[in-house]
Parts: C-alpha cells; sequence; structure tokens
C-alpha cells in the first residue's frame, strides 16, 4: 500500500469517496501469486479493482451525477505514475460521470458484486449485440458467479440449471437449484454448458456431457492455454465460445433486476476487511475456502 496524489475534478469528472472495493478471483489472484507479471503490460507498481462502491464527495457543475450519490464504480485511470489493472481499489477517486453507475444507496457492500452480475449476464447476453445465446442448464463451479449465473437464469424463466461443484463447503447456499458432484451427475445431453471457474482442465470431460451440437461456454478467466480431444468435440459437433467481459448494457440490465427485486444479490460477499490489513486480505480471499467474496472497507480513511 502507498498514497498516491488525487488530480483535481476536471468537467465531466467527479471524486468518489470509495467505502468498498472487491477482490477479484482471477486477474487479482494473478496479481497476488505473481503470475499476472507475464502477461503483456503488466507492471508494477499498480492499482487493481473494478469492484468500487462509494459516494459522490464532488462533482463537476453540470453533471448528471450529484454530491452524496451513492455510485458503482468500475474502475479507474486517475493516478499517474502506476499502471491501472482497472485502477478502482483506492478510498478516493477521480472518474468520469458517465463511468459510473448511480446505485440504491439499501444495496451497501453488495454493490460491489454488479460487476461479477453483469459478467454473468453477459455470457448469456452477449451485451446485446445479437440474440441471447441459450442459457446454461449446467454451471460449472459454485462460487460467487456460478451462483449469480444459475439466479440470473432463474430470474429470466429459464428452468433451474445444474451446477457441478467439487468441494463439500462451497456446495452449500444454494436457492432453487441443484448443486452436486460431477460423479455423482449421469446426464450426457445437457445443451449448454457454461464454465465459471475458470480451471479448463476438464475440457474433454465437458464436451463428451453435451448433447449433439450442444455448446459450451467458457465463461471464466483462464491465464494457461486450453486443450481438448478433437474426437469428442467431433463426435458432438460441438461449439466452444468464450464469454467476454461485461458491456454497459450488462451493468444497466443488473442494476435494474436488482432494483425490481428479481435479483438478489444477498448472501454472496462473505469477508469484509479494512483496508489496512489489505496482505492478510488477500490470503484469506484465495487461501480460505469459506470466502466467497472479499471486501476491502476504505470507510475508516473518509
Amino acid at each position: 500500500m502507498q498514497a498516491l496524489e488525487l488530480p483535481e475534478v476536471k468537467a465531466g469528472q467527479l471524486e468518489v469517496a470509495v467505502q468498498y472495493s472487491g477482490i477479484s478471483t482471477g486477474a487479482e489472484r494473478m496479481l497476488w501469486d505473481g503470475s499476472l507479471s507475464t502477461a503483456p503490460g503488466m507492471d508494477y507498481p499498480l492499482v487493481p479493482g473494478f469492484e468500487s462502491f462509494g459516494q459522490v464527495v464532488k462533482a463537476h457543475q453540470g453533471s448528471q451525477v450529484k454530491e452524496g450519490d451513492r455510485v458503482f464504480v468500475p474502475g479507474a485511470n486517475c493516478f499517474s505514475g502506476v499502471k491501472s489493472m482497472h485502477g478502482g481499489a483506492a478510498s478516493r477517486l477521480v472518474v468520469s460521470d458517465q463511468l459510473v453507475l448511480p446505485v440504491s444507496d439499501q444495496l451497501g457492500v453488495d454493490a460491489v458484486l454488479l460487476a461479477l452480475a453483469a459478467t454473468a449476464y453477459h455470457a448469456v447476453s452477449g451485451g446485446g449485440t445479437h440474440a441471447p445465446f441459450t442459457p446454461p442448464d449446467l454451471i460449472i463451479g459454485h462460487g460467487v458467479m456460478g451462483r449469480l449465473l444459475a439466479r440470473l437464469t432463474i430470474a429470466a424463466g429459464y428452468p433451474a440449471p445444474t451446477v457441478w461443484e467439487t468441494q463439500a463447503q462451497v456446495a452449500q447456499g444454494a436457492q432453487g437449484y441443484s448443486v452436486i458432484r460431477p460423479e455423482d451427475d449421469p446426464r450426457t445431453d445437457y445443451q449448454a454448458i457454461y464454465d465459471v471457474n475458470g480451471d479448463a482442465c476438464d475440457l474433454d470431460l465437458w464436451i463428451q456431457r453435451l448433447r449433439p451440437g450442444g455448446e459450451l461456454v467458457l465463461a471464466g478467466f483462464y491465464k494457461d492455454g486450453l486443450q481438448f480431444s478433437y474426437p469428442s468435440a467431433f463426435n458432438r459437433e460441438a461449439r466452444i465460445r468464450v464469454a467476454a467481459e461485461w458491456k454497459r448494457s450488462d451493468l444497466l440490465a443488473v442494476n435494474q433486476l436488482v432494483n425490481n427485486g428479481q435479483l438478489s444479490l444477498k448472501g454472496l460477499v462473505t469477508h469484509v476487511q479494512a483496508f489496512h490489513s489489505a496482505n492478510a486480505a488477500y490470503a484469506t480471499a484465495f487461501g480460505d475456502v469459506s470466502c466467497l467474496k472479499m471486501v476491502l472497507d476504505w470507510s475508516a480513511h473518509a
């Protein structure tokens, strides 16, 4: 941790006092374990974070977002002399008023989950650039992304998906869908399998569980190369699709679903730790199986 100079607020910008920022289990895990340094352009020092929630404390005249508004901030690029790996994990941020999303005061710490909810939504919606894809009937992984994707599928009126999870502790907490171990599932006729774990070592197993013409969606974060056996994929005429990052339209959509009560973000943030204990927070986030989502609390810095 170190202090960085905050720039002056210019036309079209806001200053946000961050209350909470989430620790991501994709890019920030690579930051924590040292493997991020192999990614192009990701040099140290850097500021991570694309899941911040706070209050606007300064707004330029004419801004649509006003002082006192609660906002979700999907990252920032306001610090000089450092790289921004989304750049939202800080006590104060200066950002464009077009970037933030005003959110309900009642969301509180759960607001940090909007980016993950938008990512899950995007995997099916494709950002609104074409017809929606087939929703999942099997989800690999019961972490936060898996839970959000299952909740979104049910909220959209589709049949409840099956979720695979190998860790008994993580398998708990399902809401309206079944969580089972892969070895306990005899089905081989899934139409759409979505992986949100980010560990594709079982790619061949997943392909073998597809019905002919089925689709495998890679919606996790993969740092290693992906391999699969061609014959199995050939026999099923399988389609493999990569789900990219969310778009603004996905964020707006999930925020509306949360506001009208169709999507719940409750029960997914399991740990909150003060920002000055970030070292311990990162260790817990990636080393404690009971930690679904770790959030840093910046309020003591206000």
